[in-house]
């Protein structure tokens, strides 16, 4: 498998790490995360000004219909830099759910109105990256009504738009439409450990839809899903690749300036053995990150692609959480204050861990499959239940 760049895959992630590094520094990061709710929404603008939230579109409706690559570069560099704008939950995520609405030409519109505008759309999915079915839809006349909760929805308090799951009077689960200031809608934002994200509980009471709020349902959305959460996981493992490189940037920049004995401690053999530790886990999770999207371009379907996610998952779990808390190591007593940034990757790291489901039910997962060989229904139960 080829995984070396090519020229336009370079550009894009040059073009990132310079934009990012101009707009996402530490000092702003702080600003947002501290004074303005962990949602930078002039960052966010920029953002989709130059493209990347439509980059992995198909051209048919409006995108540059490049792939998950693509989207795996400027992952990395969101990470690294700490962005504070909701591009794994806006773009990322919804990014199947678009390409399969453009295969119609009434859903094509759903994509233009939405994914083509700056407006933040996020799915209301659980932590572990799971639909819920118990919220409800019942027929009132001419129209729907929703009512339910969605707990802890990534990136929900800067949300312009739901795309909530809820179960239809037929009984299959469906995927809705729901602005975010429809009458009886209500968004409660919650304090989170990492300040550069936004989280909040969504809750629907008699909210009155039309028919065309419904984008997806059935046997579509369940086949649908399977591929997004492997999609989702494989990108957001290529944001944890960016905080744990940046992490050992940071010691190892430290390290080298910090003297005792008259030396620089970098020049310690425990401290060399830990940064090479930290570099191994970087490479190696990157590695599984770019081999799982270059297959997942090229056509990975099914059980290879979910088996390439599930590695690049625990790689880049595994890789960011021991760079972050090595790097508050390295940095001796300072690592642990306020006015160092190790603890704004920690911070991350911890938060990335939690979604789209853990290291260990990722891992649980593949040995079902390796060894338990479910009937396709209770695999599938399992899906939604990790």
């Amino acid at each position: 498998m080829d995984l070396v760049l090519n020229d336009e895959q370079r550009m894009i992630a040059e073009s990132a790490a310079v934009f990012l590094a101009e707009n996402s520094t530490s000092a702003q990061v702080r600003e947002v995360a501290e004074e303005r709710g962990g949602f930078d929404r002039v960052l966010w603008q920029q953002v989709c000004e130059m493209g990347w939230s439509t980059v992995a579109l198909p051209e048919v409706a409006g995108g540059m219909g490049l792939g998950l690559m693509e989207l795996v570069l400027l992952s990395e560099q969101m990470g690294a830099h700490l962005a504070c704008v909701p591009f794994f939950d806006a773009v990322v995520v919804p990014t199947p759910l678009w390409r399969h609405l453009s295969e119609s030409e009434s859903g094509l519109a759903v994509v233009e109105r939405l994914a083509q505008s700056s407006k933040v759309c996020v799915i209301g999915m659980t932590v572990r990256g799971a639909l819920s079915a118990s919220a409800r839809v019942v027929v009132d006349g001419g129209s729907l009504v929703l009512d339910g909760q969605w707990p802890q929805v990534g990136s929900g308090a800067a949300a312009d738009v739901f795309i909530l799951p809820a179960t239809l009077p037929c009984g299959s689960l469906a995927l809705l439409e729901v602005p975010a200031d429809s009458e009886g809608v209500s968004v409660q934002a919650l304090a989170t450990v990492d300040g550069t994200r936004t989280s909040a509980n969504v809750s629907a009471a008699q909210v009155k839809l039309a028919g065309s709020a419904v984008l997806v349902n059935g046997d579509a959305l369940h086949s649908l899903w399977a591929e997004l959460r492997s999609f989702a996981a494989i990108a957001l493992a290529a944001e944890q690749v960016g905080v744990a490189d940046c992490a050992l940037d940071m010691a190892v920049n430290y390290t080298k300036e910090r003297v005792q004995f008259g030396k620089a401690v970098a020049s310690f053999q425990g401290l060399k053995h830990k940064a090479a530790q930290m570099l191994v886990g970087v490479e190696m999770s990157r590695s599984a990150v770019y081999s799982a999207a270059v297959a997942a371009d090229a056509g990975a379907v099914g059980d290879e692609f979910f088996m390439l996610a599930a590695q690049a998952r625990s790689e880049a779990t595994d890789a960011a959480l021991f760079a972050t808390r090595e790097c508050i190591q390295l940095h001796g007593g300072v690592g642990f204050t306020w006015e160092f940034d190790p603890h704004l990757y920690f911070r991350r790291a911890q938060t990335l861990s939690q979604r789209m489901g853990t290291v260990e039910q990722w891992r649980e997962a593949v040995a079902v499959r390796l060894l338990d060989q479910p009937e396709p229904q209770a695999e599938t139960a399992a899906l939604e239940a990790a």
